[in-house]
């Protein structure tokens, strides 16, 4: 088996890729940062979306484990003191996949298209002033947004971004994608949902702001500005990301201890 490893930076986690790859060793594991079968994130769930990017390219046959330096994750199955226990199961059993969907985000311009895979989540926002553009839900004008900006996650990605702003946390087995308002301006003139909405694969949403408009893009942890936008376009991707799981932790068991905790 190939592997590829990625850490957070810090100390603890250069210490813990270190033991990593001296325990992969011995069990005959062979690195492999260019064509690895499964990638192993050493941090935090922000070490993971790094990961993911860096190998999205491979998504459709790369697996990835993540490995928390902290409490346990949405994306991390291993805590830091069971390095040991995963080596042993990467090399002597065989892995469940579990896949969770991803969202496909195509932006264009006058000069052309660019398509991006997000795992958690697409956020917009203008760099100056009031976030301002049409929404068309399968080629229908949906209605006008005026307010800070919109959020469009991946079921993953609700207990994010979206979770705080009040959106739904969905369960990644359902294929579906999520919009959430940033602050959006309601009165007797400008009038929006004012509420999430959710949905399925095969519909699509269109955002068309200004072109004029200089727009704060995020896919997950990247950052961009862009003008001279003139739509974006939303899906649920034909891609899934596939995490090679040992053991069970269900997802909302991850929920639970993430935000409730044990009871």
């Amino acid at each position: 088996m190939k592997y590829a490893l990625l850490d957070r930076g810090d100390q603890l986690s250069h210490e813990l890729a270190e033991q990593f790859r001296s325990l992969a060793y011995a069990k005959g594991l062979e690195m492999d940062e260019t064509s690895p079968d499964i990638v192993v994130s050493i941090g935090g769930d922000g070490t993971l979306l790094q990961a993911f990017h860096r190998f999205k390219s491979q998504v459709n046959r790369v697996s990835f484990i993540g490995v928390h330096t902290g409490h346990l994750g949405f994306y991390a199955d291993w805590q830091k003191g069971e390095i040991p226990e995963l080596v042993e199961m990467m090399a002597n059993s065989k892995p469940t996949l579990i896949e969770y969907p991803l969202l496909q985000v195509v932006i264009t311009t006058a000069e052309g298209s660019t398509e991006y895979l997000a795992l958690n989540e697409f956020s917009l926002k203008s760099v100056d002033g009031t976030f301002v553009a049409a929404i068309h839900i399968n080629d229908v004008p949906f209605e006008t947004f005026r307010g800070d900006g919109i959020v469009i996650s991946t079921p993953s990605g609700s207990t994010g971004y979206n979770k705080s702003l009040g959106g739904a946390v969905i369960h990644p087995s359902l294929e579906a994608l999520q919009i959430a308002e940033m602050a959006s301006i309601n009165n007797r003139v400008y009038r929006t949902l004012g509420s999430p909405v959710i949905l399925p694969k095969h519909h699509h949403c269109d955002i068309l702001p200004d072109p004029e408009d200089e727009l704060a893009i995020g896919i997950d942890h990247l950052v961009m500005q862009m003008n001279g936008v003139t739509s974006i376009m939303c899906k649920v991707a034909d891609n899934k990301i596939s995490f090679a799981r040992h053991r069970p932790f269900p997802f909302w068991s991850r929920v639970r201890e993430a935000f409730i905790g044990s009871s």
